[in-house]
């Protein structure tokens, strides 16, 4: 909302003669003057003029105006003349109320017009809607340059969060802080943060990692981020979003809890999935077997998991599965006898690693492949 200069007099028209009668009569202003001035208050705000510009053009009106009321001049004595100036500043006290109501009316009307806006706005960006052109000049509005190249972060946790949320405010604020109104916009897309940033800004998702995960953030204290790979233009956006949403399935599929997932870095994954009866046979032949071993093949699988984490050393892996490194190794022999693959021998490790990321991805063997 743009900010007036000097409040016109107009907004004062009608106040003294009010005076005038309240001065006379002792009366208080009666609803129908009342919701006048609760419409001259929302004029103001909507022509951009301050509430405290406001209420000091019509407190110097009741300065002006005293002097010459009648129930001053004409007062007899100093009670006469208190129970006008309680009369007068009980008409001023209702006028001002009156006229505050109408103003904060008038910028909550505002404010739900330009957050259903801003949503708007946000849904056609994200979801690919809208004229290029057009979504391109809302962009300005909201403080972002479509033509450049941006960068889609998502954040997410046990937490759903809106808008409205205290962590999403405090995010906003902060950022916006750190790198400029033109430089980020932060929302909520279900349930999820969103932020979007010009990817030359390679420092925000690691800046909005650090704030959300902050103590005196009040933010959860385990928030996985998802980044998309920078792209240009409104489409790019998109692009860098859905991005983004692709890493965060992975992430739920394979099982990853790295606090920060790039887009980048998960490549190999789609390529995998793009043959998935390809995938399903590597996985079948390779690690078939191992449903044979006691226990059925979670828990060798999960000793795959493990030992790969854990960069193949034993010592490492069985302490993550709380197993004895006897109890380790004899699972390994296990899988080595059983698909007659051997994940020391570097070749043998590859297929494995792949035909497991591949199970966990088909989500084998708990569904039939």
């Amino acid at each position: 909302m743009r900010r007036g200069g000097a409040i016109p007099a107009r907004f004062v028209d009608g106040y003294p003669e009010l005076l005038a009668e309240v001065s006379a009569t002792g009366r208080l202003p009666g609803r129908t003057e009342l919701d006048g001035l609760r419409h001259l208050g929302e004029q103001a705000a909507e022509q951009g003029h301050g509430l405290r510009g406001l209420v000091g053009l019509y407190l110097r009106a009741t300065r002006r105006a005293w002097d010459t009321l009648p129930g001053v001049t004409g007062a007899t004595g100093a009670a006469e003349l208190r129970r006008t100036g309680g009369s007068v500043l009980a008409a001023a006290d209702a006028a001002v109320a009156a006229l505050a109501e109408g103003y904060e009316r008038a910028q909550r009307l505002a404010v739900r017009q330009e957050e259903a806006a801003r949503q708007e706005f946000i849904d056609d960006l994200l979801y690919g809607r809208s004229d290029l052109g057009r979504l391109s000049e809302r962009a300005e509005r909201f403080g972002l340059r479509l033509a450049r190249a941006h960068t889609v972060t998502v954040a997410w946790s046990g937490e759903r969060y809106d808008d409205a949320h205290p962590l999403a405010r405090r995010l906003e604020r902060e950022l916006v802080g750190r790198f400029g109104e033109h430089q980020v916009l932060l929302t909520t897309k279900e349930g999820r943060l969103v932020c979007i940033a010009p990817a030359a800004e390679t420092s925000v998702p690691e800046a909005l990692a650090a704030l959300a995960t902050a103590p005196e953030a009040g933010g959860p204290g385990r928030l996985q981020l998802a980044v998309g790979r920078p792209h240009s233009g409104p489409a790019g956006v998109v692009r860098s979003y859905e991005e983004a949403l692709s890493a965060i399935e992975l992430a739920e599929r394979l099982g990853l809890d790295a606090a920060m997932l790039r887009a980048a870095d998960l490549l190999v994954f789609p390529v995998l999935l793009r043959d998935r009866a390809a995938m399903a046979d590597l996985v079948l032949t390779v690690l078939g077997p191992l449903r044979e071993a006691r226990g059925g093949a979670e828990p060798l699988l999960e000793t795959l998991a493990a030992y790969s984490a854990a960069r193949y050393v034993g010592a490492e892996a069985a302490r993550q599965l709380r197993l004895s490194v006897r109890a380790l190794t004899y699972r390994l022999d296990r899988i080595r006898t059983l698909t007659g693959y051997d994940a020391d021998d570097p070749l043998q490790r590859y297929t494995l690693e792949t035909a497991a990321m591949g199970a966990r991805l088909l989500d084998w063997p708990a569904r039939p492949l």
